[in-house]
């Protein structure tokens, strides 16, 4: 039960911060029992890198997006930039989508 800091993003996920103090149970020097309590909880005021690069890649989605109605309203004869935006999208999706799950994951894994 030794102690750490924990740092809290915006975006409500939370990682562990620096070692504090030990506990009772630990008496070696530089070593920790494995169990972590909390000391203190530090606020940051920006996401975590997993949602910074689900904004990122949501962000490039829309674009593509913007730019298939775009094509679209201009006329057909970008057929092939439109198919190749639609694939764009599709991976896009799939990349938000396992970004999404292993942002879940990892707040069920607490």
């Amino acid at each position: 039960m030794c102690f750490f800091d924990q740092h809290r993003f915006a975006c409500g996920d939370w990682k562990w911060g620096h070692f504090r103090q030990h506990c009772n149970r630990e008496y070696r020097t530089g070593e920790t029992c494995g169990m972590k309590l909390i000391m203190q909880t530090v606020p940051v005021s920006q996401k975590c890198k997993l949602c910074d690069k689900i904004d990122t890649k949501q962000r490039r989605r829309n674009a593509e997006e913007d730019r298939v109605n775009r094509w679209k309203r201009e006329g057909g004869k970008f057929r092939a930039s439109i198919d190749r935006s639609y694939d764009m999208i599709r991976s896009l999706d799939k990349e938000i989508h396992d970004l999404r799950s292993e942002r879940m994951r990892k707040l069920q894994a607490v």
